[in-house]
């Protein structure tokens, strides 16, 4: 299957593209640049809005208000006011992807702004309870899924290879008994971004890789072929979730291939499932 182009954007690093329902728009990131982009699926650009700092991931709650993950935590689009902080962390280190979970906590991670520095990031869980930190010594956190019954969260750390598997407390967003799920030859490219499907197919960006493969228990069932190297995160969209908006990275190519940073788009013949909402807490 081959993807083809959407938006012929050129963005450094575009990422965490989200499904707007109310709005049936692709809302994305270029995160050095903190600049939140808009979407048409008819290929109609919106206003970009602009951010002080780079911005790893985006959210929305149930009124549709927005939040974007910054180096200092989650703040509001709107007034740009700080929702919640992270905890004292490395001066260098940055929120990259995140999602939010089926009870309406964000999940992100943290990693060095410049070279990854080895173990220097960790997962974090922003909710009503506060902020707890769910992994630590991770380099390059990266995509989030969880399945249908909320009990299992998968988890990518970028330099390992894995997609890892973590038993999820839904009531606590406690995790427990982390093991590997899928291996990734480097052959293959590098895991980055993911998302999920209604059959709990795992479609995982491969940074390196030109592609997006689906994953059904441990193994790679479908691959998407994308015409640029460095693709970043898959998302479901449209209005029955049966698109695939894939989104890739220009930063370090050089000289620069014609499509990177591009927006992507295919029909994977699977649907996928809602961004799940911020809980009240983030209101």
């Amino acid at each position: 299957m081959q993807a083809e182009r959407l938006l012929a954007a050129g963005a450094e690093l575009a990422e965490g593209p989200v499904w707007d329902t109310q709005a049936q728009e692709v809302v994305w990131v270029d995160v050095l640049a903190g600049q939140i982009n808009r979407l048409s699926l008819s290929g109609q650009v919106g206003s970009p809005t602009q951010m002080s700092t780079s911005v790893g991931a985006l959210a929305f709650t149930a009124t549709n208000s927005w939040l974007a993950a910054t180096p200092d935590g989650l703040c509001r689009l709107d007034d740009r006011s700080l929702v919640v902080g992270l905890p004292l962390q490395a001066p260098d280190l940055r929120m990259n992807d995140g999602k939010v979970d089926p009870q309406g906590r964000f999940v992100g991670g943290t990693m060095t702004t410049g070279r990854p520095r080895k173990g220097a990031g960790s997962l974090w869980s922003f909710g009503g309870a506060g902020v707890r930190m769910l992994v630590d010594g991770v380099t390059i956190s990266n995509g989030l899924a969880w399945s249908a019954d909320g009990c299992t969260m998968f988890y990518v750390d970028t330099p390992t290879q894995r997609i890892d598997a973590f038993d999820y407390d839904p009531s606590s967003g406690v995790v427990a008994n982390r093991r590997p799920w899928a291996h990734i030859p480097s052959e293959m490219g590098a895991p980055d971004g993911m998302c999920i499907d209604v059959e709990g197919g795992l479609w995982v960006a491969l940074w390196g890789g030109s592609a997006v493969v689906r994953l059904i228990d441990g193994t790679v069932t479908e691959r998407i072929e994308v015409p640029t190297p460095q693709v970043t995160c898959p998302a479901f969209v449209g209005p029955k979730l049966d698109q695939l908006v894939i989104t890739t990275a220009a930063i370090g190519l050089d000289p620069c291939p014609e499509g990177a940073g591009d927006l992507y788009i295919c029909t994977p013949g699977v649907a996928g499932t809602l961004p799940n909402p911020l809980g009240s807490w983030a209101n």
